[in-house]
């Protein structure tokens, strides 16, 4: 073991950041920590290294073992390199990495490593952890790096953490199992509690010597039941719908013989591709190839050198810019979303941000005091707004958080208009790409279908000597069989019968039960219309009559006697055949 973290806790202005954290780390293991924006990933990475001091808790790393630490942000780290300054942020990542791994550290700390990095980069770092021969501990949002690194996840939930065994994909099946079964249990429980305590209310009602020793002793039976606590809901999720106001044509966007150059670079020449209505496509390429020029060209930001494109009928584009050029620094949260719609009213407004996660007095914050990761936020509130019919999009995950990215996933999944964007993440572009442009060798090499497909063709495709509009090359991935397994339908069918023969016991039960809490009410409202009739002093008088009402109550308690023991048999029954659905 080279690493042990127990009971550690940390505090900030009195908001509890991490609580009781406790989690190992072997030699040689590749590990992640994940969780949210603000979920303490930071901060311990810092206790970790010393630069933070816990409240309490123990770090304890193995003797003389040697840690090699990538900041997040290392523009102001001293580097062996003379130039430095002079590198691109992504340039910055993989030279920081390279001197790192020459000390030979036996614990490599990292943390987002990936940012700033374009794929082939990523792809190089992926496998050198992998070949790596000591340990690895990182921060991540790309959750296709982390499928191919590391093999265990440290999960940050409100302040505690949770070991997962594998990559993030499996952590994430298991993240859900876990959650889904801690809220049933929990649901279940608050069932089973309610249950017994109608059940000892009703005893006590029937106020008989024996009802009342059985509703004492549920009493003692449920005050042994160890009580599970609620799975905390946190309202920290974005919710973003991106719906088109109307719809566009058939053709979209035609691009024909667009050229780029900048000084004496040449970024892409005589590309010509068309988008359709429907289609989601990723862009996608090495660092400096002009990927991000090809859309300000197309948002008439920059002018191309050559060519020229058209955009198709009712199109209206909506843009996400990495920089953000589209917001107002000076100006507030609040202000940046009315001044564009002024339609909107305070109310509305106020809503809208808190969809995003901006509430109370944080509406008033400047939009130049924003982390980048709010600075995407309200951009995406503001495309939200836009109803635009296609979306151009550059980076939309960088700064978001996973749930962010999901949230994202989703929403361009569910959207009925047309998307071509810039992306580095893999996963996303998996998730949501329909088709794929590389720009590759000045050109634009064109795959339909997500990057995985990709990955499988882009060989193919670049030793025939690319591809742009042409899409034979690059023919649609084969469809799965809809055929049904006969094994699985089997299945299928004794499960529909369970459920079918769990129900109608259900019903039969519930009928049974309401309707001996009819029979019960009805004697007992008779009862009490006798002890009344015994006070009337004309019946009083009559001993016939007495004699009468006597064994009419005697015959109601008889059948109260049995319809109570009825009501408890059928309600314990009750109570099993739902136990058994848990």
């Amino acid at each position: 073991m080279i690493l042990n973290i127990a009971n550690l806790n940390k505090t900030y202005v009195g908001k509890p950041i991490l609580k009781d954290v406790t989690f190992h780390l072997e030699d040689k293991e590749k590990a992640a920590i994940v969780g949210i924006n603000g979920s303490g990933k930071t901060t311990l990475i810092k206790c970790i290294l010393g630069e933070e001091e816990p409240d309490d808790g123990i770090v304890a790393i193995s003797k003389d073992k040697k840690i090699g630490y990538l900041a997040q942000q290392h523009a102001d780290i001293e580097s062996g390199v003379k130039d430095f300054d002079t590198l691109s942020g992504g340039q910055k990542t993989r030279k920081r990495i390279e001197e790192i791994l020459l000390t030979k550290p036996d614990l490599l700390i990292l943390d987002e490593p990936t940012n700033h990095l374009d794929i082939e980069s990523i792809q190089w770092l992926e496998k050198v952890l992998k070949h790596y021969d000591g340990a690895v501990l990182l921060v991540s949002h790309d959750r296709y790096f982390l499928d191919h690194v590391v093999t265990k996840i440290i999960d940050l939930d409100n302040g505690k953490a949770r070991m997962y065994t594998g990559n993030y994909s499996e952590y994430a099946v298991k993240k859900k199992q876990i959650r889904d079964a801690e809220l049933k249990a929990y649901l279940n429980q608050q069932e089973t509690i309610a249950h017994q305590e109608a059940v000892i209310t009703k005893l006590k009602q029937f106020n008989r010597e024996k009802s009342i020793k059985r509703a004492e002793s549920r009493e003692k039976q449920l005050a042994k039941i160890e009580r599970l606590e609620k799975p905390e809901e946190i309202d920290n999720e974005m919710r973003l719908a991106l719906t088109p106001s109307v719809t566009s044509g058939n053709d979209v966007l035609s691009v024909k013989d667009l050229s780029k150059s900048f000084d004496d670079k040449l970024l892409f020449s005589n590309v010509s591709f068309e988008v359709k209505r429907g289609e989601h496509i990723a862009v996608i390429g090495a660092n400096g190839t002009g990927k991000t020029t090809l859309l300000k060209i197309l948002n008439e930001m920059e002018p191309a050198d050559t060519g020229s494109f058209r955009l198709g009928t009712n199109v209206e584009i909506g843009y996400y810019d990495q920089e953000h050029a589209v917001l107002h620094m000076e100006k507030t949260i609040f202000d940046e979303i009315q001044d564009d719609y002024p339609n909107l009213n305070d109310t509305k407004v106020r809503n809208v941000l808190a969809a995003f996660l901006f509430r109370g007095d944080d509406v008033y914050k400047r939009i130049g005091d924003l982390s980048g990761g709010e600075q995407g936020r309200v951009s995406l509130a503001k495309l939200m707004l836009s109803n635009a019919n296609f979306l151009i999009l550059d980076e939309p995950t960088n700064h978001l958080d996973i749930q962010g990215r999901e949230v994202l996933e989703d929403a361009i999944n569910n959207y009925e208009g047309t998307v071509l964007y810039v992306s580095h993440d893999r996963y996303f572009i998996n998730k949501t790409a329909t088709r794929i442009l590389e720009l590759f060798s000045n050109r634009f090499d064109n795959y339909i279908g997500n990057y995985d497909y990709y990955l499988e063709k882009k060989e193919d495709v670049r030793k025939a000597g690319g591809t742009g509009e042409d899409q034979n090359l690059t023919s649609e991935k084969p469809r799965t069989s809809a055929v049904p397994n006969p094994e699985l339908k089997d299945d299928q069918k004794t499960d529909w019968e369970l459920q079918k023969e769990y129900k109608k016991n259900l019903q039969k039960l519930t009928r049974d039960l309401s309707a001996t809490e009819q029979e019960i009410a009805k004697l007992e409202k008779r009862n009490l219309e006798l002890d009344d009739e015994y006070m009337n002093p004309d019946i009083a008088a009559d001993v016939g009559k007495l004699m009468e009402l006597h064994k009419e109550h005697e015959a109601n308690d008889a059948r109260l006697s049995d319809l109570y023991e009825n009501w408890e048999t059928v309600s314990e029954q009750l109570e099993a055949l739902k136990a058994t659905q848990e």
